[in-house]
C-alpha cells in the first residue's frame, strides 16, 4: 500500500510530500489546484502507459504533449462531465501503430479508466516533426 502525506497550513496552502520532492497545493501562483493535480495524474498515467506499449512494440517517439479540456457538472458534487485529450506526438515512426498504441493505452491507464466512470472521455492524436 502506497502512503503519501499532504500537509496544510494557514488556509488552503499545502504540500504534497513525495520522496522525489514537494508539490505545492493551493490557488496562488506556483501552486497546483485540486483539478490541476487530477489532470496531471491523468496525463502522466496515460503517457506512462502509452510509452510502455510503444516500448513493447519497439516504436520510438521523441516526446508528446497532452492538452486536457474538461467540463464539470453544475450539480453538486461538481464531478467531471466531459474530458477531451489532445495528444501531439513528436517525431513518431509508424503513425498508425502509434495511434493504435494510444487507443490501447486509454484502455489500460487506471486513472483514465477511473475518471471514465463519471465523465465522458474522448481523445485525438496529432503528429509533429
Amino acid at each position: 500500500m502506497a502512503s503519501r502525506t499532504v500537509r496544510f497550513s494557514n488556509g488552503f496552502h499545502g504540500e504534497l510530500l513525495l520522496d522525489e520532492g514537494v508539490v505545492r497545493i493551493g490557488r496562488q501562483p506556483q501552486e497546483a489546484a485540486p483539478y490541476d493535480l487530477l489532470y496531471g495524474a491523468l496525463a502522466s498515467c496515460l503517457y506512462s502507459t502509452f510509452l510502455g506499449i510503444l516500448e513493447k512494440k519497439r516504436i520510438t517517439i521523441q516526446g508528446a504533449e497532452i492538452t486536457i479540456d474538461a467540463e464539470k457538472r453544475s450539480e453538486v458534487p461538481t464531478t467531471l462531465k466531459t474530458v477531451h485529450l489532445t495528444v501531439t506526438v513528436h517525431q513518431a515512426e509508424k503513425e498508425e501503430a502509434v495511434r493504435k498504441s494510444l487507443e490501447l493505452a486509454t484502455r489500460y491507464c487506471s486513472v483514465y479508466q477511473t475518471i471514465s466512470q463519471v465523465a465522458q472521455m474522448s481523445w485525438e492524436i496529432h503528429f509533429s516533426e
